[in-house]
């Protein structure tokens, strides 16, 4: 195979645009900030879901499997369309950090504004406006009583000083 039709190859899966880089296709939904597309993992830039196993306490005490759910909210929005994700650097797991859209809907942007997942502040403030306009209309988790992601992930667990009963001052900026 020439080199020209070799590179062609190579690049269909990843194409640059203005210093992204580019991966289409059907996804998978991993957890609430992950999906797979084509052998790759890309996490959605961002944004923080709960974790697959955690759990969040409705006010009448009921406990319900959020981070669950917000997957299968993510894997409900895709369905079977495809998704297109730009990124433009690796995470220290290697999964690629990106925005991914379907039909033209920043997806990142519609976890946090469903209330599926938060804003990410230790690496972006680009989904701010749209936690607190999730946690005014208490869509998604912000219906119950939750562990904040990178707090559950630390150990954290409901009852404990750092749910959403509790806000730092990163909440009110």
């Amino acid at each position: 195979m020439r080199a020209g039709a070799l590179a062609a190859v190579l690049v269909m899966g990843c194409a640059s645009v203005a210093g992204a880089a580019e991966i289409t296709g059907r996804a998978s939904v991993t957890d609430g900030d992950t999906v797979e597309i084509r052998g790759r993992d890309i996490r959605l830039q961002g944004i923080d879901a709960p974790e697959s196993e955690q759990r969040c306490e409705l006010p009448n005490g009921q406990s319900w499997r959020c981070g669950q759910k917000a997957a299968l909210a993510l894997d409900d929005r895709i369905g079977r369309d495809t998704v297109r994700c730009t990124w433009s650097e690796k995470d220290r797991y290697g999964r690629l950090i990106g925005t991914c859209y379907q039909d033209g809907t920043d997806l990142n942007a519609w976890m946090v504004r469903n209330g599926w997942a938060l804003a990410y502040r230790r690496y972006s403030r680009a989904y701010v406006p749209e936690e607190r306009a999730a946690e005014r209309a208490e869509r998604g988790i912000w219906r119950a009583n939750f562990v904040k992601p990178w707090n559950w992930r630390d150990g954290a667990r409901l009852g404990q000083a750092t749910t959403t009963q509790d806000r730092d001052c990163s909440d009110f900026d």
